[in-house]
């Protein structure tokens, strides 16, 4: 992301939907604790840029980077029949520093 700003304007409607959830996890939490940095589970095909721009579009915060890691989809068994969990797309926004999201993740 330290390639400066990405040329390229957004569809405003492809970017409400690639955030999907924010990711209340222990590891989330203690991360957006010690830093600015928060979780989202995001569309597959979501490009860091779009995530960057959704971000910033959706709660009026600047970015300063954006990592995105996949998970596969873990393998369960229900009796006989074997499924597969959906592959995750996650990805760790930075925030620049100043701002702060908050997803009233203290209160639990």
């Amino acid at each position: 992301m330290s390639h400066g700003h990405h040329p390229l304007k957004f569809d405003e409607g492809r970017l409400m939907q690639v955030l999907k959830t924010p990711v209340i996890s222990e590891k989330s939490t203690l991360i957006a604790k010690n830093g600015s940095v928060v979780t989202f589970k995001v569309l597959q095909d979501a490009t860091k840029y779009e995530i960057k721009a959704a971000v910033e579009l959706m709660f009026k915060v600047e970015v300063r980077a954006v990592s995105v890691l996949n998970i596969k989809g873990k393998t369960k068994r229900f009796g006989k029949s074997i499924g597969r969990r959906d592959n995750i797309r996650k990805a760790y926004v930075m925030l620049k520093p100043g701002f702060k999201l908050n997803f009233g993740a203290e209160a639990a």
